[in-house]
């Protein structure tokens, strides 16, 4: 661990400083004239390649998710597109930053805001143009496999922090892609929603994000009520053209054209058009903009194991979580191209034009016409992106328990550090569309407590070792002699006796070696064993018997490119910052065949690989040795994690290891590393609770100081913590149509706008934790709260809020808007909704009068039979308090 940077939080007592400035969006004004004069010079090839993705030539390439050609002979540049959240991934890798939901916890747009500007240099300092963020779909269903990636269960919270982060981004001269429209929250392809539901939840996100300035927004790859998202004329042209006024350009997700029609109900742009032909993801790809007939060799075939490689592939403690159903992504049906549509004249080179305007028109408004877009790559601003990275993940922490005030810890007291992400940050949680961190910049937890309580008696204790122990040259033979045999490109074989080839122990292989392992690994008894293959600088597979049980991530033309980043495949690398690949596997006493295949990557560093282990004895010896510490010691603090499978429980013995813990110590705190609501079965056991998400290559540093009281949390949960799955309206077992399994093929929103907290008010079901909840270290009042009318039918609160307490900290004012005492007949209402807030500092003692502005916009629902926003009539109810189920202060307002 690289602990140069601990100076940055030396001084314990003063919050790090971040610029919160206002940022300065690019106008919504360009030359149309000039736009016009280019459009009239280019050839219909041309504006083809404005909304139609390619391949960036290998000179060039930077691993980045989408290549839109341009038109150089004009000046009309090339440009990148990056995936996020958070963060931006490219073969260069970026810092990782905190987790959208941590973002979210906040409940600061400022935070976010900042993020965005973290996001927006980055990918500046990497030759990004446009960052494929935010993520501001919504919550709805926590078994969503990219739900942890959103911005938490509520419209309002989910689109004013998107907006904000787009304000962070645009500034820097990068455009935002606000993602996915519409009705992205379900594993199903396949969903219905009612038009309320649909305006009021579903939309209201990007009618924020619209309002921010937004460049371009991506469509998502579901149907929504009978047509595909992308090619949804209601959606792109009713409702973001027309109801909502966007201007920007509408974006394909990558592989969700599905008709080449899709152009005339709105699509401006498809991604990623021409896919690398060696990469896993190009059979699932169909190029639809195409003029001339394709060139070069076919698509490869589907390889489920290079596919499942990719997406990481399932750690022994997720045993029993379900995979990526790749037979369930729509598949192409109609073979008709552009090429045929312009023959045919059902698509016009007008229609085309005017998509290639909208393109165009960004491009102008972002000054990339005049020289102002950045493709070369430059060192990032690491202090300064870290500096926010690391007072966001301090914002975000949510203080769920805190029984007898365990926490913060007391310096003079002995403490017991217990688990992997004790001793290493949480940074990123699960790869994925994200960047993906620079291990060098993690301090752990473990390292910065004792970095920042010298005096205190810190013990640490694995209970689960991710990296594991080398396989020995006792278990490893070869035609009955020691070591496995190495053959490389050459042909030339020679004999290792254990596999571990590494910068640590000063032997790594020459960059670029390709090798192959075999032999057999002889296991001492019948058992689980976990066997580890832990690489950097190249790709590698491992088999067993003759069955590949595990592969590392990168693939040529996948997410990032071909280079193997060390936190890919197990969210945490190795202690020494090596990938780790690690699976489960049952052996029965004696020999088995084992290979390890390695493949060039294009990293050209060095080779590094190692084959480690974690044997049954073993992991019984770490579970004992964290229950040992934790007795030994005045306070246990078990750090517990989880990407997010299986759903809504911790994965492996986790559970088990806080019951033990807690038994033997009744002063037992768990910190989670997660996204997601998890069961605890264990909460009346343990005395505190804290949630700190996935916290970003600064989070240690973060976590340290919350648990010793350097830092006051002051989050606020983004989302519901439900007591059973069940509770929740897209999993309860009453409604089966709302699953992603749906009836019939149909995934039916039935639960309409009761998202979230409205569901849990709605049906009287008491939550584990309320939506908006979270504790602090010191005590607040509010009081005095007044409620007035505004011009263009919004209101005006204002609420008095105090520090009561001894030490400073944050609290978040939260509005919320009761349902009409009247309602319409056939219109849903939810009996309250967020409607304003605010997070606020105050010191000890402090009072401060909070503003807060209800926009007109909350009092109104969506017509369905009028096809527009209707104000009910009569007064309203606000109440204001510190979460949904604690709202003390009341006051009506016409």
């Amino acid at each position: 661990m690289n602990f140069r940077h601990l100076a940055v939080f030396a001084v314990l007592s003063t919050a790090i400083a971040v610029s919160v400035g206002a940022q300065v969006t690019p106008p919504e004004k360009v030359d149309e004239a000039r736009i016009d004069k280019l459009l009239q010079q280019m050839t219909l090839e041309e504006k083809m390649n404005l909304i139609r993705g390619a391949v960036e030539p290998d000179a060039t390439y930077q691993g980045q998710a989408g290549y839109l050609p341009g038109v150089p002979r004009l000046g009309v540049p090339s440009l990148r597109m990056a995936d996020g959240p958070p963060g931006v991934l490219t073969k260069n890798a970026g810092q990782a930053q905190t987790a959208t939901m941590g973002v979210a916890a906040t409940w600061s747009t400022k935070d976010a805001e900042q993020n965005g500007v973290a996001i927006g240099r980055q990918a500046r300092s990497l030759g990004i143009d446009v960052v494929l963020q935010p993520f501001i779909n919504i919550d709805r269903d926590i078994t969503f496999a990219r739900a942890y990636n959103t911005l938490g269960e509520d419209p309002l919270l989910n689109g004013a922090m998107g907006a904000a982060e787009i304000k962070g981004e645009q500034a820097q001269g990068v455009m935002s892609q606000a993602k996915h429209f519409v009705a992205y929250d379900s594993d199903s392809y396949n969903v219905f929603v009612d038009q309320q539901a649909l305006h009021e939840v579903y939309v209201a996100p990007f009618d924020a994000a619209i309002k921010a300035g937004v460049a371009s927004i991506m469509c998502s790859y579901n149907r929504l009520n009978g047509k595909f998202a992308c090619g949804n004329s209601d959606g792109l042209k009713t409702i973001l053209r027309d109801e909502l006024g966007f201007k920007g350009f509408i974006t394909s997700d990558w592989g969700g054209v599905h008709n080449v029609h899709f152009l005339n109900e709105g699509l401006t742009m498809e991604m990623p058009g021409a896919a690398d032909p060696v990469s896993p993801l190009a059979s699932l790809i169909h190029n639809y903009f195409v003029t001339v007939p394709p060139q070069g060799p076919p698509p490869a075939p589907l390889d489920p194991a290079a596919l499942a490689g990719m997406l990481g592939g399932s750690i022994p403690e997720e045993k029993g979580a379900a995979g990526m159903d790749v037979n369930a992504f729509p598949m192409d049906s109609d073979p008709a191209t552009m090429k045929d549509a312009l023959k045919d004249g059902s698509i016009t080179e007008a229609t085309i034009t005017a998509a290639a305007r909208r393109v165009l028109y960004e491009i102008a408004r972002f000054g990339y016409l005049d020289g102002k877009q950045k493709h070369d790559v430059t060192p990032q601003d690491l202090e300064g992106n870290g500096a926010i990275i690391e007072k966001t993940a301090e914002d975000a922490a949510v203080l769920l328990k805190n029984e007898g005030g365990i926490l913060p810890l007391k310096q003079s007291e002995s403490v017991a550090l217990i688990g992997p992400t004790a001793g290493q940050v949480d940074a990123i949680g699960t790869f994925g569309e994200r960047s993906p961190g620079i291990p060098a910049r993690q301090v752990s937890p473990l390292a910065a407590m004792k970095k920042l309580a010298p005096k205190t008696e810190v013990n640490f204790a694995v209970a689960d070792d991710l990296t594991g122990a080398t396989i020995p040259a006792s278990a490893l033979s070869h035609g009955g002699q020691p070591g496995l045999e190495r053959t490389d490109a050459s042909g030339s074989a020679m004999v290792d006796l254990s596999v571990d080839f590494t910068q640590t122990n000063g032997k790594p292989l020459p960059p670029n070696t390709v090798a192959i392992w075999k032999g057999d690994l002889t296991v001492p008894a019948d058992g689980d064993y976990w066997l580890y293959l832990q690489v950097l600088g190249t790709r590698a597979i491992l088999s067993i018997d003759g069955k590949e049980i595990g592969r590392t991530g990168a693939a040529k033309g996948a997410v990032h490119g071909d280079i193997q980043y060390a936190t890919q495949d197990g969210g945490l690398p190795t202690t020494d910052g090596l990938d780790n690949v690690r699976r489960s596997i049952q052996l029965t006493k004696g020999a088995h065949a084992i290979e390890i295949r390695t493949s060039l990557d294009t990293s050209s560093a060095p080779v590094q690989v190692r084959l480690n282990w974690s044997t049954p004895e073993a992991r019984e010896r770490d579970h004992d040795a964290a229950v040992a510490a934790a007795k030994s010691s005045k306070t246990a603090v078990v750090f517990v994690w989880t990407r997010d499978k299986p759903h809504f429980r911790l994965p492996g013995d986790q559970d088990k290891l806080i019951e033990d813990i807690a038994a033997v110590n009744p002063n037992t705190v768990v910190v989670l590393n997660s996204s997601q609501p998890v069961a605890m079965p264990w909460i009346d056991k343990v005395k505190g609770v804290v949630e700190m998400w996935w916290t970003g290559d600064e989070g240690g540093p973060a976590e340290a100081k919350i648990l010793l009281g350097l830092a006051n949390p002051g989050g606020k949960l983004p989302m519901t913590w439900g007591k059973t799955l069940g509770d929740y309206p897209a999993t309860s077992p009453a409604h089966p149509e709302r699953s992603s399994a749906g009836v019939d093929g149909k995934t039916t929103f039935s639960e309409g706008v009761l998202v979230g907290y409205r569901w849990f008010d709605d049906q009287k079901i008491e939550p584990l934790f309320p939506f908006g909840f979270g504790l602090s270290y010191t005590k607040f009042a509010m009081s005095d709260v007044k409620v007035k009318p505004s011009a263009g039918g919004g209101a005006e609160v204002s609420v008095k809020v105090k520090n009561t307490g001894a030490v400073a900290g944050d609290e978040v004012a939260e509005v919320y808007l009761e349902a009409p005492k009247s309602k319409p007949e056939g219109v849903q209402f939810a009996p309250k909704t967020l409607a304003a807030f605010d997070r606020i500092s105050l010191k000890p003692g402090e009072e401060r009068e909070v503003k807060l502005t209800i926009a007109p916009r909350a009092f109104e629902y969506w017509s369905v039979e009028k096809k527009t926003w209707i104000r009910p009539e009569g007064t309203r109810m606000v109440w204001v308090g510190d979460s949904s189920r604690d709202l003390t202060l009341k006051a009506e307002v016409k």
